[in-house]
């Protein structure tokens, strides 16, 4: 049977690969070959890259981007346009855009269902109102109250508080998530979710077909449907040499019956809770949410799966508290909040920018990558400059060397300038959570990089005075010991290894 499910599982992969690099070996061919033919499309492949560096030089844009696309296009002049347009221009289709500008526009007002707490939180005049406003008023994600928080520091505590979860839903479960891999993780849920659905359940899946590319079989969709349960893959991934891939859907969801919801790092797959060694210990993190914030990450889930959908949903009639309102006690402020590469809105980066640039005693952080522009690089580092202590915790034990490697190439500007850098030594550090002076944290799926800060969809729950504050600076100060602090002696090096590095930070925003 496992045979039979690798064969499943890499035949399309290897059919797309295979495509991909006829694509690419054809290219070559048609421009190396000495014929007329060949030098006329030499000839306008260059007229093709200067054109793309006068339009990436006008566009508004992150200059790490531009520098970096500037420096490839003139060291592959020929092939350097072309490489931009593929990768960046047609990651953001104009339709794409157009449904999701409409799908706001028509969400916006459901948000605030429960009702708007922001007036409440207005009248303390509370230091947090700027980040409130922000993700209320501009990006569209309103603050509520009557929500409980319960923070995981594990994958294995929250695997099993999502099981028991999901044995109480009644009338829906949606889930979205980047990775979904068959095994001791996935198949109880699976489990329970055809049991649910058989039971009249709406029973939703949604994941991203490149983040699952080497981890499902072809035919899993089709799998989930003859169960009851229904399915949509993410931005099918296709044998065309185009960069319609390059957004991804990195979010984590659960929501059960709009009334709890939980987000953060977490896939399902085995590795997420230690069934398997695959990077030494795995550590990471989530949040659940019982009550009125729960819809928010509903309405987040609605909105991507409506996407392209010729009957869209009448998101209003998966609000849960029609006929009676919320009735949980409220635990400080809760504010989900997402992050599309398409709204030109950086969210997730706001959202950090601002915790970091807020703290007054402390801001401690967990991030699995640290490849990050010079708006984060000067926060971080003008906070530490202030007094505040800046703590950031990376893996020691990496996923991605390359990306590892850059990550480490931050490290002697950022300790040189007062922030603390930490390690993890027992295995590979895949939280994402920011926690300040003991009032305000946030737990989520974007990671410190490019990648997940410009180009994926991502999601997050901003919380503010509430329980899972204390938790998740105790789960920080608790992974402490078990990390080797990075000092300057650490990230000293050859002249070798100090070209190698300042090479890789040039193309930190294409990993």
């Amino acid at each position: 049977m496992r045979k039979k499910w690798v064969r499943i599982v890499f035949r399309r992969r290897i059919f797309v690969i295979a495509i991909l690099l006829a694509q690419i070996i054809f290219l070559l061919y048609l421009i190396t070959r000495s014929s007329r033919a060949s030098q006329i499309v030499s000839w306008i492949l260059n007229v093709i890259s200067i054109l793309v560096c006068l339009y990436i030089v006008s566009k508004k844009e992150k200059p790490a981007y531009k520098l970096t696309w500037i420096f490839l296009i003139l060291m592959f002049p020929i092939f350097g346009g072309l490489l931009y347009i593929f990768f960046y221009v047609q990651s953001n289709p104009t339709k794409m855009r157009r449904q999701i500008e409409e799908s706001d526009a028509y969400s916006r007002p459901l948000y605030l269902l429960p009702g708007n707490s922001l007036p409440l939180l207005e009248r303390t005049n509370d230091p947090c109102l700027p980040q409130v406003r922000y993700l209320q008023d501009y990006a569209g994600y309103p603050v509520y109250r009557h929500t409980k928080t319960e923070y995981f520091a594990s994958g294995e505590t929250f695997f099993q508080k999502v099981l028991e979860e999901l044995e109480k839903a009644e009338k829906y479960i949606f889930m979205e998530f980047f990775i979904l891999q068959q095994g001791l993780m996935l198949n109880p849920i699976i489990a329970i979710l055809e049991r649910k659905a058989r039971q009249g359940a709406d029973v939703r899946i949604m994941y991203d077909d490149l983040g699952c590319f080497l981890t499902l079989p072809t035919n899993f969709k089709q799998h989930l449907e003859h169960r009851g349960i229904k399915c949509i893959v993410f931005n099918p991934f296709t044998p065309i040499l185009s960069s319609l891939q390059n957004n991804r859907d990195h979010r984590k969801i659960i929501s059960i019956d709009g009334k709890v919801a939980f987000t953060g790092g977490i896939n399902l797959a085995d590795e997420y809770i230690n069934a398997y060694d695959k990077h030494g210990h795995w550590k990471d993190a989530a949040i659940m949410l019982e009550g009125e914030a729960a819809w928010s990450l509903s309405l987040i889930f609605l909105q991507m799966w409506n996407l392209g959908q010729k009957e869209p949903d009448d998101f209003e009639s998966f609000y849960p508290w029609k006929d009676e309102p919320c009735t949980v006690v409220s635990d400080g402020y809760v504010q989900p909040y997402a992050d599309s590469p398409i709204d030109d809105e950086n969210v997730g980066e706001h959202v950090y920018v601002q915790i970091i640039n807020n703290a007054k005693d402390y801001v401690y952080i967990n991030t699995p990558y640290l490849i990050v522009d010079d708006n984060l690089l000067s926060a971080l580092t003008l906070s530490a400059k202030s007094g505040v202590d800046v703590r950031i915790i990376t893996p020691y034990r990496w996923d991605k060397k390359i990306v590892h490697m850059t990550t480490r190439s931050y490290y002697r500007q950022l300790v040189k300038n007062g922030v603390k850098i930490y390690e993890y030594t027992s295995g590979f550090n895949h939280s994402k959570t920011f926690v300040s002076d003991d009032k305000v944290a946030t737990v989520g799926t974007t990671n410190l990089d490019f990648r997940s800060l410009y180009l994926h969809f991502e999601c997050g729950v901003w919380i503010y005075k509430n329980k899972a504050v204390k938790k998740v600076k105790d789960d920080f100060l608790a992974t402490l010991p078990i990390c080797h602090r990075i000092t300057m002696e650490d990230t000293a090096r050859n002249a070798a290894q100090r070209l190698f590095q300042e090479v890789l930070r040039l193309f930190a925003p294409l990993m």
